[in-house]
């Protein structure tokens, strides 16, 4: 990616976000649009376009942030929760960085709209 994306900002401390957890791989913080009571973004460091520009090297990071999410959810007390990938503008994805929301804290009906 050749502009450094929103989420580019945030990783480099440019914008500030409500940090809940980081490592060497990714970074999760509170979407400042939440769509429920909580709505958790969980980031790659590296800058990955989407799932379309994902590569076989990128197959442990994607086990790490789904795992992650997983830890993240549990740790805030969700039982049930929905993990979204967008993919494609017209898929709803915003920000051209890989991301995966977690939505959770109310009853969640599907179709999802």
């Amino acid at each position: 990616m050749s502009n450094k994306t929103v989420f580019g900002k945030i990783i480099d401390g440019e914008i500030p976000c409500e940090e809940l957890y980081r490592d060497e791989f990714c970074l999760a913080f509170r979407d400042i649009q939440p769509q429920a009571p909580v709505h958790i973004l969980v980031i790659p460091i590296k800058p990955l376009e989407s799932l379309k520009s994902i590569q076989e090297e990128d197959q442990e990071l994607l086990g790490h942030l789904l795992m992650t999410a997983s830890k993240i959810a549990q740790k805030e007390g969700l039982e049930n929760w929905r993990t979204v990938i967008n993919t494609g503008e017209k898929a709803g994805q915003t920000v051209f960085h890989l991301h995966i929301h977690i939505i959770g804290g109310r009853e969640l009906k599907w179709p999802p709209g």
